[in-house]
């Protein structure tokens, strides 16, 4: 029997899986990675893992035993090649394996700078595998120079790591403020605050001409012609999803690939979820890069594939942890007009509202405030934003 086979074996691929056995699929399922370690949470690996307060072992999702417990085949190192729609096959080189369903969980990849202006040399990491933070752990030492190319969060969080190490880190981000796609100006500016005050430059509206080095990179010379000295040098210019596979089976691309209410593709047998799937919210199509949603997306289709036929709602929230800050945020802010700030001790947060329509929260050190904001957005209510800036307001009387 030719069962199920999930393709991509990350947060979204192991939990697909493990959805599919607690709702009592008992066909076969086989859960294909192409990096050699089992399934891992990413998001520590740049953070506690790095900074040795986390071992390995705790990194990964579940323990071999869970997957033999649960008759999950779990290949590791497995390098799909392609996938026949026609024949319901994939393929790992010279290796086939045949289908009745698939499900491509494969995520993201960072953006990689371009070899000709130095991408290509020694010292320059990306922040997405085991394999990167492992590469440039031995660099993490006090006094070493970091630079780090792009203001988002990946590009913040792997400074505020650096900076906790006695790094000597500077941040550039070509456009005119960091977090510029993702983020209000009034979190920006207090996220800038934040990294002032443990040392980190940052350098706003300041491109990148190229990274300098004969094979490792040992500088940066800055659109504004100026030229720094570092030892080593961390890319966060965002990620895209990993849908060449997709692709080349003529799947349906649309900012990723492209899915129904459902989570199926173009190809009524194969199914997506995670970074790599795109899917209609709100009236437009999106990607959700989070832990949450790669979570959340992969049960409802493992649901779904076994008949279920119910929609997936998102329910987008993230955060981020640098410093001593947890930055909370709940809600899309796209088509957002103005902000509204709340302050009560140290705990902030920042409201987007739409007209009168409350769409996001930023929160930072502000547990309460992410979780009465989620809570509003997800019940469509939009408090007046005059109660919310009062500190003297109790949020939940909001509910």
């Amino acid at each position: 029997m030719a069962g199920i086979v999930i393709i991509g074996a990350g947060q979204a691929g192991s939990s697909l899986a493990a959805k599919l056995r607690n709702l009592g699929y008992e066909g076969t399922i086989t859960l294909l990675g192409d990096e050699p370690a089992p399934p891992y949470q990413r998001p520590p690996l740049s953070k506690k893992y790095l900074l040795g307060e986390m071992d390995l072992e705790r990194l990964y999702l579940r323990s071999d035993a869970f997957y033999a417990d649960q008759k999950i085949t779990l290949r590791t190192d497995a390098k799909v090649t392609a996938i026949d729609p026609a024949a319901k096959q994939i393929r790992l080189g010279d290796e086939v394996l045949s289908y009745d369903q698939l499900a491509l969980t494969t995520g993201s990849e960072p953006r990689r700078l371009p070899a000709a202006i130095g991408g290509h040399l020694e010292g320059v990491f990306g922040v997405r595998r085991l394999s990167d933070i492992d590469a440039m752990a031995p660099y993490f030492s006090a006094g070493k120079r970091l630079l780090v190319v792009g203001g988002g969060y990946i590009g913040l969080e792997a400074a505020a790591v650096a900076a906790l190490k006695g790094l000597k880190v500077t941040l550039i981000e070509a456009a005119p403020r960091i977090l510029g796609r993702v983020a209000a100006p009034e979190t920006a500016d207090y996220m800038r605050s934040l990294h002032a005050s443990h040392g980190v430059e940052i350098r706003e509206g300041l491109g990148l001409t190229r990274l300098t080095g004969e094979t490792h990179v040992d500088g940066a010379d800055l659109a504004d012609g100026s030229h720094i000295d570092v030892d080593f040098a961390i890319v966060g210019i965002g990620i895209a999803p990993e849908s060449a596979l997709a692709e080349a089976a003529g799947l349906t691309l649309d900012n990723g690939i492209a899915t129904d209410d459902f989570g199926r593709t173009s190809d009524p047998a194969i199914w997506a979820a995670g970074d790599c799937a795109s899917f209609v919210y709100r009236g437009s199509r999106i990607r959700l890069e989070s832990v949450p949603n790669a979570i959340d997306q992969a049960e409802a289709v493992a649901a779904n594939m076994l008949g279920a036929n119910k929609p997936y709602v998102a329910k987008p929230w993230f955060w981020s942890d640098q410093y001593d800050l947890k930055l909370q945020i709940a809600g899309l802010n796209t088509g957002y007009d103005r902000i509204v700030v709340r302050e009560a001790g140290a705990a902030r947060s920042h409201w987007y509202y739409q007209g009168d329509t409350l769409l996001a929260v930023d929160a930072m050190n502000d547990p309460r405030g992410y979780m009465v904001g989620k809570r509003l957005i997800e019940a469509g209510k939009s408090p007046d934003p005059a109660a919310i800036s009062d500190p003297a307001t109790e949020l939940k009387s909001l509910l």
